[in-house]
């Protein structure tokens, strides 16, 4: 009994750092090596957070469908980037962080 009230304490505090990434394993990104090319359209550009918003298609190195999701970039990515544009870009291995728009 103790056991199972101890499994489902640990099960309730997991679950919501599981659910964080919607959809964006580790596991997927994990087996994923170097960097990873997508194409999409910038949504929105915040340079006070040094963050962009794209709408991607999907990236199959990293199993993630098409959406829209929030990168951390440098300041020099930060600037290229233009609401409204259609780019291709690339993210680090692990997909949280975009490295480059062209």
């Amino acid at each position: 009994m103790k056991f199972a009230l101890a499994l489902a304490a640990a099960l309730a505090v997991a679950a919501p750092a599981a659910a964080q990434h919607e959809g964006h394993g580790a596991t997927a990104a994990s087996a994923v090596t170097g960097t990873v090319q997508g194409t999409g359209t910038v949504k929105a550009v915040n340079p006070k957070a040094g963050t962009v918003t794209l709408h991607h298609g999907p990236i199959a190195a990293l199993k993630w469908p098409a959406m829209t999701m929030t990168f951390k970039a440098a300041p020099d990515v930060v600037k290229a980037a233009k609401s409204g544009k259609a780019v291709t870009f690339t993210l680090n291995a692990a997909g949280d962080q975009l490295l480059s728009l062209r």
